[in-house]
């Protein structure tokens, strides 16, 4: 049992391929690639500036998955979206299977809040609002922040898009 475990809790730190990060979009994938190294070193000053960069949130994303907390960031990325619908009907459904997927006890894809954050959200599901989600996205943003973004800084999965992206910025200028 201790080596399976052993195993898991290093997984995230022998991740040697970070291509995986690069999001399917043509454009975007041809941006992530000309990364400069300013751009790379930017997400380790603050979260923002990491969730704020497509490739850099693509980036966090995969390392979560390699922790196996995607849920986090993918709740958090469900709520930006969430407070962009302007339709009272298509944000109480939207609400609900947010709801259903990350804050519900026993959703697939749970994620880590307290009880009486989960039941006050609960009872604004009745008539949501576009800030309905705030207080619960506010605590699993916090989470990753402290917990997750400085776990992803120390890396090796973004040590390595910081040197891949200097050693094809030195090539380039050469």
């Amino acid at each position: 049992m201790k080596t399976r475990l052993g195993c898991l809790s290093k997984q995230s730190d022998s991740y040697s391929d970070f291509s995986e990060f690069l999001p399917p979009a043509r454009e975007t994938t041809a941006r992530c690639l000309k990364l400069s190294t300013d751009e790379v070193v930017r997400w380790s000053e603050s979260f923002d500036q990491l969730l704020s960069h497509k490739c850099g949130l693509a980036a966090f994303r995969t390392f979560l998955k390699t922790e196996f907390s995607d849920e986090n960031i993918e709740f958090w990325m469900a709520c930006e979206e969430y407070k962009k619908v302007k339709s009272c009907t298509k944000m109480m459904s939207k609400a609900n299977k947010i709801f259903k997927e990350f804050i519900d006890v026993q959703a697939p894809r749970e994620v880590n809040i307290d009880y009486r954050t989960r039941e006050k959200i609960k009872q604004s599901l009745e008539e949501p609002s576009s800030s309905t989600l705030d207080e619960v996205q506010a605590q699993v943003y916090s989470l990753m922040e402290k917990d997750s973004y400085p776990r992803f800084l120390r890396s090796k999965m973004y040590q390595e898009i910081v040197n891949r992206v200097h050693a094809h910025s030195q090539r380039r200028s050469i």
